[in-house]
């Protein structure tokens, strides 16, 4: 099915489902119904009735009436202060102050809300005139489409849980209930859909991460701060170090900026204008100053740069800076690692000369793909460029020109890639790399910013081989980018089974009894002299002993829980021949002690 079908049909499904709710609860009234990823939702308020998740089986049964009965979608306009009136008797509030919202400032309304239950507008030589409604049956709303057919024509559904949701996302605005629900052309398709659902819950970071003692959060420390374990700080240092690695290998140099700054950095850098309501604000009590916790660090590499003069032949500068920045996220969007308050970057800065942005952004493109191969883990490109708004920074020539070079460094470097609007950074447009993970989902992971403003507020400069002032042009890159974020995704694709050379606890040696401890001291002085031919130099293996007095078998099951990639499993017999038993997912096998260096470092 074509997308613009299936957005028609899932379209469609939020009506119904708003119409099997009045039908059921009559007093029901309704906010908006958009279209999401594969599926739909609709904000209702139903005042002191709950909808649980015990009354989805009657709403659907009552959904799938309204489906046969094959109501055709007619699709009217009315006069938007009659539309008023039509609000205010039908006791509809929330669409109420849509329309009123709407006749005073017209499509701005409908584009900052961006949903699908809005009205369709006709203007005339200034004042807005009509709004678009759809019928279908016994059931009204105001919508600007598209819509399939008829009630018929829908698909197959599913809805799926109930949320609480502040009414536009204010959370001074009442709370209404959203429902959701999924849908597919198919029930072949809706039921491969359900499946991928069941597996993402076993693989969900948040389980994992409490199972396989990877981090924890406190009340005490707050929401949105995580706090990592001893295993979980072993993955984030190793993924990091192997970040650092593949840049230092690409001549970026390490730099350390501190964590607090003054609000005039930002100011003069633009982010205190665009994201001053996300900024951590800090008091100094010995001075005046107002200080703010840093939510990026590219203004403070800006100042390494002008902390002295630059020649051309000194570029490109490379910076790289991996650092825990703040951001003050809304307490309603924090959930387990993918959103998070303290989240930790593998920044990385370029300052170079216009002629030399293909070449540093072919290197950057070159350590992505490495490293997304390295881990196993697809890539395409999305260009993400800007908009018509007036969200963005710079002048639209400077613009133009950025996203032109990026694309071309992209199709050159033959990588599968789409272009977006909208999607830039405030000074720049992006090649954002996105992954696909174990399942088939698609999660944004590491960026290359090409950026023209930053270097024009601080008024960077390098001198020219004329002798003249000229301005630099600022790249940004961040290969993991936020390290939590990149661990929530990496987790579920993994579902917790990391290779080798990442694993926190590489190899656990279970004894079968204690006759064997001298056997297992040796095997351990043997395995803390091997390095491992790893992605990250210098890889040390790390391991545990199990030689408590338990079952064998309960031995193994424990280790298999914690996902431990090696077993070694040493008995008498074992120790009598000077063999070790490796258990693996891929199966067992015997080897003598002496191969056991040659074998790991094989893994």
């Amino acid at each position: 099915m074509k997308e613009d079908q299936l957005y028609a049909m899932r379209h469609s499904l939020a009506h119904i489902t708003a119409q099997a709710v009045q039908h059921l609860w009559p007093s029901a009234r309704f906010g908006v119904g958009p279209v999401v990823e594969n599926g739909f939702y609709y904000d209702i308020d139903l005042g002191e009735i709950k909808i649980s998740e015990s009354d989805f089986k009657k709403i659907e049964k009552e959904m799938r009436l309204i489906i046969n009965k094959d109501y055709v979608f007619e699709r009217s306009e009315k006069p938007i202060d009659e539309a008023i009136d039509w609000a205010k008797s039908s006791n509809q509030p929330y669409k109420e102050e849509l329309l009123n919202d709407l006749k005073r400032s017209g499509t701005t309304v409908a584009k900052d809300l961006d949903v699908a239950a809005m009205g369709t507008i006709t203007r005339g030589d200034s004042a807005l005139e009509n709004v678009s409604f759809y019928v279908d049956g016994d059931f009204t709303d105001l919508c600007r489409g598209p819509h399939v057919d008829s009630t018929g024509k829908v698909g197959a559904f599913k809805l799926m849980r109930v949320a609480g949701a502040y009414w536009r996302g204010k959370e001074t605005n009442p709370q209404m209930q959203r429902l959701y629900g999924v849908a597919f052309a198919t029930q072949e398709e809706l039921d491969h859909y359900l499946v991928i659902l069941e597996e993402a819950k076993k693989r969900d970071h948040r389980k994992l991460g409490q199972e396989l003692d990877l981090y924890t959060t406190s009340p005490l420390v707050g929401v949105g701060l995580p706090m990592f374990t001893p295993r979980g700080t072993i993955l984030r240092e190793k993924v990091a170090a192997y970040s650092s690695q593949l840049r230092k290998q690409r001549g970026f140099e390490a730099v350390w900026t501190p964590h607090i700054t003054k609000k005039e950095l930002y100011e003069a850098s633009g982010h205190w204008d665009k994201f001053g309501d996300e900024l951590f604000l800090v008091k100094s009590q010995e001075t005046s100053d107002e200080m703010a916790l840093k939510p990026m660090n590219c203004p403070h590499h800006t100042r390494i740069y002008a902390s002295q003069p630059r020649s051309y032949r000194d570029l490109p500068i490379r910076y790289l800076e991996t650092t825990t920045d703040y951001r003050d996220e809304k307490t309603g969007e924090l959930g387990g690692l993918n959103r998070v308050r303290s989240l930790t970057q593998d920044d990385s800065h370029v300052f170079c000369r216009p002629d030399q942005i293909e070449a540093e952004v072919n290197t950057l493109l070159e350590s992505a793909r490495e490293l997304y191969g390295t881990i196993d883990m697809q890539l395409r490109v999305r260009l993400s460029y800007r908009d018509d708004s007036d969200a963005y920074l710079g002048e639209v020539s400077l613009w133009e020109s950025a996203q032109s070079q990026l694309k071309d460094a992209v199709v050159r470097n033959k990588l599968d890639y789409f272009e977006e609007d909208g999607e830039a950074a405030f000074y720049g447009p992006k090649i954002d790399f996105m992954a696909t993970d174990a399942i088939g989902r698609e999660h944004q992971v590491a960026t290359v910013q090409l950026d023209f403003v930053q270097p024009q507020r601080f008024g960077l400069e390098y001198i020219n081989d004329s002798g003249e002032r000229q301005r630099p042009v600022m790249i940004h890159c961040a290969l993991l980018g936020s390290i939590e974020r990149f661990l929530s995704v990496y987790i579920e694709h993994t579902a917790g089974w990391f290779p080798f050379w990442l694993a926190p606890e590489q190899i656990r040696i279970l004894t079968i009894n204690d006759t064997v401890l001298d056997y297992v001291d040796e095997i351990k002085t043997i395995l803390s002299e091997v390095v491992l031919m790893s992605p990250v130099k210098y890889n040390e293996v790390r391991f545990t002993t199990d030689d408590r007095n338990e079952s064998l078998g309960k031995k193994i099951r424990e280790a298999a829980t914690m996902k431990v990639p090696v077993q070694l499993i040493v008995g008498p017999k074992d120790k009598e021949v000077r063999e070790v038993s490796i258990r693996t997912q891929s199966g067992e096998e015997k080897i003598s002690i002496s191969e056991l260096p040659s074998y790991l470092k094989g893994l």
